[in-house]
């Protein structure tokens, strides 16, 4: 006799509606033990995480029976309440045994908001602004951080200690927003809908994540004008601007904590009588004080002092809203799960106030459902904080499949994501396989790690063998279709689509090789782009997996008007299984097909991905 499962929550006999419910929804739920196990009564039992922890208990009551399976039902009013509900079953035999399952988590989350869709659906590109493309060698004299520049654009950043055994970011290259001005036809022939840039406000460091002064761009990028200019043309193009929002922290050499005395305003670091002394913590003025993860060039701020409120997000002329109305779309908010949930909620209040359709999107590595920061569970996809987040699981378990993980891992993590999130969030991920804090795909795909333990100095000089460069890029045209397949943004960083190669930070962060991209990857990746461009499937529809097993991965993506099958193959041999749909069409990759009794066999090479239309 097969095994009948008691409770499935995946399965609508057991749940519905599926997954992450808007408040107010009755969810049903039902219990189907085996009539043979003589089970009497069944109860549920709701712990309302955000009410205090409130329990519900409710009475299963016997619906009859089904296929052997006795069924017990109960209905859970979700009127009210936004958070988790953690939620478990028990059943009872007439002789006192019992059998308890669970807990579960059910995210409730606030349906009233209506979200952007534009976000989730296109192609996303993620430039580093200092190392994308300039267009002219820029002066750094007299700007703040005493920098320098490399006169060639093909230099490698520097990456060990100065004299005083400090790593200080200092040297640039000098992309810039005529660069990217520049460039704009390049991606539009990549499909690029949206352009999500790393800091680019005034900053003594390269990466611009010490912010040292929010109201102009930095001038090495451009003026603020230059800004405004970029997004108009950005627009003419069909593409929107997203930001990046660092507001955990701002820069030691900034305006705001002065630091070196750069600015000639008085600093929190100066002079306890400045206005940003109460951004500040200090626990010994001015040489102690609280910092990102210790990094003393990144001093934290209290996001809960009412004049950085009304700087970042309160007012009219507030930096959320200000460089709204200079043309961006939207912000990414750096290290979201550091800042208060009600500090989110006033950007995203603010932002949406200035620009119905903005969209925020938060850096958060986890789940985001269950993630907690500082003994709190956060409110980040629940409504009214973030529209998506950064999906650095889904980058995870395509790392964790094409090295030998399993297809059967893929679905069950990405199913637990989408069980857990509302829809929203689910299909406004911004989707990488890479990023700015990670090695390069390539690299690791080719090198099968990060070599930590390896010395800085070895992984600066790593360059992939002809050998493990052709197996990296094997299998990063399959990654890469992979994620533009699944549901959310996909985002490619900068120069992945030719190739550039490099483990972490500064190693990931070298200029785009101009002159010198990869034209296989390169045409791979335009493919890609028209891919994802063209086909409502890949942008909305649904997701629904057919194969997940060893080296093989396939889901169907579908809308009414459309079907189209994804087709993986992480390992190292041929693989092959069976489809009963009518005369799949391999529309990109590489597959055979063969027919037989209206049963078609799809066979894919080693390493490869492949996309078919069924209808």
């Amino acid at each position: 006799m097969p095994y009948l499962p008691t409770y499935d929550a995946r399965d609508p006999r057991y749940k519905t509606p599926y997954g992450a419910v808007a408040s107010g929804t009755q969810v049903q739920f039902t219990l189907r033990p085996p009539r043979a196990e003589g089970y009497s009564h069944a109860s549920l039992t709701a712990r309302f995480e955000s009410r205090h922890d409130e329990i519900v208990v409710l009475k299963m009551s016997w619906q009859g029976h089904e296929e052997g399976q006795d069924l017990f039902s109960a209905e859970l009013d979700t009127a009210g309440y936004v958070g988790l509900i953690w939620y478990s079953f028990r059943l009872e035999k007439m002789d006192g045994r019992k059998q308890e399952l669970g807990p579960q988590q059910l995210t409730v989350y606030d349906g009233e908001e209506d979200v952007p869709g534009w976000f989730g659906e296109g192609v996303t590109y993620q430039i580093f602004p200092d190392r994308f493309c300039r267009s002219k060698v820029p002066n750094p004299e007299g700007l703040v951080g005493g920098r320098w520049v490399h006169q060639s654009w093909e230099e490698f950043p520097a990456y060990r200690p100065d004299e005083y055994g400090e790593i200080r970011n200092r040297d640039f290259f000098g992309g810039d927003f005529q660069g990217v001005i520049d460039k704009l036809g390049y991606l539009n022939s990549l499909g690029v809908e949206t352009l999500y840039f790393n800091p680019i406000f005034e900053a003594a460091e390269n990466h611009r994540y010490g912010t040292a002064d929010y109201s102009q761009v930095d001038p090495m990028l451009g003026a603020n004008s230059d800004f405004s200019r970029l997004c108009a043309e950005a627009h003419k193009w069909g593409m929107r601007v997203m930001l990046d929002g660092v507001f955990n922290h701002t820069g030691f050499v900034s305006r705001y904590f002065n630091g070196d005395g750069f600015y000639p305003e008085t600093g929190a670091g100066q002079s306890q009588d400045s206005p940003y002394f109460p951004w500040f913590h200090f626990s010994q003025w001015p040489q102690k004080y609280d910092s990102w993860w210790g990094i003393y060039s990144l001093p934290a701020v209290n996001e809960n002092d009412p004049s950085y409120r009304e700087f970042i997000f309160g007012g009219e002329d507030s930096v959320v809203r200000r460089w709204l109305r200079a043309g961006a779309d939207g912000w990414r908010l750096d290290v979201a799960d550091e800042l208060p949930d009600d500090f989110v909620a006033g950007i995203h209040a603010a932002a949406r106030a200035e620009k119905p359709d903005a969209v925020i999107i938060g850096e958060v590595w986890e789940d985001g459902s269950t993630k907690v920061a500082y003994g709190v569970r956060r409110k980040h996809i629940l409504g009214g904080h973030c529209d998506g987040l950064m999906n650095y699981p889904l980058r995870s378990a395509i790392l964790a499949f094409f090295q030998g993980g399993g297809g059967e891992n893929f679905v069950k993590v990405m199913e637990t994501i989408r069980e857990n999130y509302p829809p929203f969030a689910f299909y406004s991920a911004m989707n990488s396989l890479d990023t700015h804090d990670t090695p390069r795909i390539l690299t690791l795909l080719g090198a099968g790690g990060e070599y930590r333990d390896q010395t800085k100095e070895w992984r600066a000089n790593f360059r992939l063998s002809p050998k493990q460069r052709c197996q990296g890029k094997k299998l990063l045209r399959a990654a890469a279709l992979l994620l533009f397949c699944f549901p959310g943004s996909p985002t490619i960083y900068y120069g992945d689509e030719v190739g550039m190669e490099g483990f972490e930070d500064p190693f990931n962060r070298q200029t785009y090789p101009w002159g010198h991209e990869d034209p296989e990857l390169l045409d791979w990746y335009r493919s890609l782009g028209r891919l994802r461009r063209k086909h409502q499937a890949l942008r909305r529809g649904s997701i629904r997996y057919v194969q997940g097993k060893g080296p093989l991965l396939a889901f169907c993506r579908e809308t009414e008007e459309e079907q189209l099958l994804c087709a993986f193959n992480a390992g190292g041999g041929i693989q092959s299984f069976l489809v009963e749909e009518d005369s799949p069409r391999l529309i990109l990759g590489q597959a055979e097909l063969a027919q037989e009794d209206g049963v078609y066999t799809i066979t894919l090479p080693p390493r490869s991905g492949a996309v078919f239309a069924l209808r």
